[in-house]
């Protein structure tokens, strides 16, 4: 599955060779006097995202530590709704996955999972992984015009992601724990999003709308629901 995720990843480094503005006459020259102008320009049709992932509404006494990254990209139809083009709807599909390096060991017992907060215990490693399949829906305002392509940008939106894969490793004592498909991380994941910035490289920011476990993950020693939602902010890159 993890290569499966990195040939998709790299996709988009592939695609950059070939890919143009929208544009049959390329924005080119017909002669020595006439430039084509294309009136019918899109923008930012892929997109390439690194996030520092947070978790929000842990339970009490459960930490993070080291470094919980997210890799995302994916592509977007944009269609412009206004003659200017500088608003537009966009659409599109990509991949995401997500890491959350924190202190609440996950394990399990026929298929029963068990949800311990990680004190005095000695360990290396404990994190959970998730991989997505994600539909983004934005809303997009520009300064971008049909000969400008470094321009201003805010981009606000939805994305609705299905958990296609996920992983958990402890390594530590007394011994490791590796699981793969954990029955109580929710398959829908949904969230705010908003991307703003100038060029190619802008801010990123996404705001999960509900948890990334089901009403099943319960704290062993107090009962308590296991209510975590996904923050992620980073930098992303669009791609003509």
């Amino acid at each position: 599955m993890k290569q499966v995720f990195f040939l998709f990843f790299m996709f988009p480094f592939i695609g950059i060779i070939a890919q143009e503005r929208d544009n049959p006459l390329q924005d080119g020259i017909v002669n020595d006097s006439i430039k084509v102008v294309d009136k019918n320009y899109r923008e930012d049709q892929f997109y390439v995202s690194v996030t520092y992932n947070l978790l929000g509404n842990k339970p009490d006494n459960v930490s993070q530590s080291g470094f919980s990254s997210g890799f995302h990209l994916g592509f977007i139809r944009d269609m412009p709704i206004n003659e200017k083009r500088n608003v537009a709807i966009g659409l599109g599909l990509g991949l995401s996955s997500n890491s959350y390096n924190q202190s609440l060991l996950i394990s399990e017992n026929n298929r029963s999972f068990n949800y311990t907060i990680l004190e005095d215990v000695s360990f290396s490693k404990n994190k959970f992984t998730t991989y997505l399949i994600e539909v983004p829906l934005e809303f997009r305002w520009r300064t971008s015009t049909a000969t400008e392509y470094d321009f201003w940008r805010i981009y606000s939106g939805i994305k609705l992601g299905y958990v296609v894969y996920n992983t958990s490793k402890f390594i530590g004592s007394p011994n490791n724990i590796q699981l793969t498909n954990i029955d109580d991380i929710n398959k829908l994941q949904y969230g705010l999003t908003l991307s703003a910035g100038y060029s190619n490289i802008n801010f990123h920011f996404y705001y999960a709308l509900n948890s990334i476990f089901n009403k099943n993950a319960k704290v062993n020693s107090s009962g308590e629901l296991v209510k975590m939602n996904a923050i992620k902010i980073g930098l992303i890159f669009y791609i003509l």
